[in-house]
């Protein structure tokens, strides 16, 4: 790296940090119920507590949702590059392959199962469903890869998958007659709402362990994008390091899925984003990138479902949807064009 190269990254890496910052704090203080200025905020944040209603419903409600769509947020685009470094592939992703809507299904129909039977479902049974879920979709991903010679042909199956999963939850959730299965039809659309302290140390703690195992595949996530031959050749294990890919974005995305559902296209735009503010293929430094830069997006995006429209809220998906699919659709074109 030379120093430009390094100025360059640092800006960066503060620029996104700044960033985040900065929309989690607005997070925090907007809201319908209690709107606060960026001061009385960070004071709430930082100040001894107050007891006052403001003060509850910024612990109680906004701090939790703030620090959620951080974390998933950046889960989902780091789960979206290990997707695209997998595949080889700049649109491959957990919502447009399909797999975060299998990890919707099998969370449904686990919510269904248990609800009807008057059974709690904890976190880990959720993560544990949604992982199943994923792995189930990857597969038939990878059933379907070699046989799909082109991109788009890939996100067409990927998109019919998720089709097909969403059709299959949608059915059981309206049919379904228990008060609190019905509710998940606002879960199915996706949403950082209801997410309070202990589901934000749970995700946490599932989506900490599988970053550090994604730092740790680093040097052999740069091998390998060099081709499989060069990674052989730097003793890269590829059976076992495809399975390592497989299983840490199927984490990462079952861990979205199971709290918030599914939150689509952030894999994608997030990651391509980091790309091109970096100029590198550098993992060691696209990883941390990625997570930063996909917090950012889904702050932004919830700040936005929720003032937008006030007191009513939008799902998640939509927002991402509108602000990600644009980058997808130019993803797509400027592929076509240099092929």
């Amino acid at each position: 790296m030379n120093k430009s190269s390094n100025a360059r990254y640092g800006a960066v890496f503060v620029l996104l940090t700044v960033l985040v910052a900065v929309l989690a704090v607005c997070s925090v203080a907007a809201g319908s119920a209690a709107g606060l200025s960026a001061g009385d905020a960070l004071r709430m944040l930082f100040c001894a507590p107050d007891g006052s209603t403001a003060y509850s419903i910024v612990w109680g409600i906004r701090l939790p949702r703030t620090l959620a769509a951080l974390i998933l947020g950046g889960a989902l685009s780091v789960s979206g590059f290990l997707l695209q470094t997998f595949f080889a592939n700049p649109i491959a992703g957990p919502f447009v392959l399909g797999i975060s809507s299998g990890a919707k299904l099998t969370v449904s129909l686990t919510m269904v199962f248990a609800l009807s039977r008057g059974l709690a479902s904890g976190s880990a049974v959720l993560i544990a469903a949604a992982f199943v879920g994923a792995l189930l979709s990857m597969g038939v991903i990878l059933l379907l890869a070699p046989r799909a010679q082109k991109a788009s042909m890939l996100v067409v199956c990927g998109v019919m998958i998720g089709y097909i999963c969403s059709a299959v939850t949608d059915f059981v959730v309206t049919f379904a007659e228990d008060s609190n299965i019905v509710n998940l039809h606002n879960w199915s659309q996706g949403s950082f709402s209801g997410l309070y302290w202990d589901s934000v140390g749970v995700v946490a703690v599932v989506v900490s362990a599988a970053l550090v195992l994604t730092f740790l595949l680093s040097k052999q996530i740069g091998a390998y994008q060099m081709g499989e031959t060069y990674a052989q050749n730097m003793g890269v294990n590829i059976r076992m390091f495809r399975l390592a890919l497989i299983l840490l974005s199927s984490v990462l995305s079952a861990c979205v899925t199971a709290f918030a559902g599914p939150v689509s296209f952030v894999g994608i735009a997030a990651p391509h984003l980091m790309k091109s503010l970096l100029h590198t293929a550098k993992s060691i430094l696209l990883i941390p990138a990625c997570f930063l830069g996909g917090a950012a997006f889904c702050l932004l995006c919830d700040l936005i479902a929720r003032t937008a429209f006030a007191p009513t809220e939008m799902s998640i998906s939509s927002v991402t949807a509108v602000l990600g699919a644009p980058i997808v659709i130019y993803i797509m074109v400027r592929r076509r064009q240099q092929a």
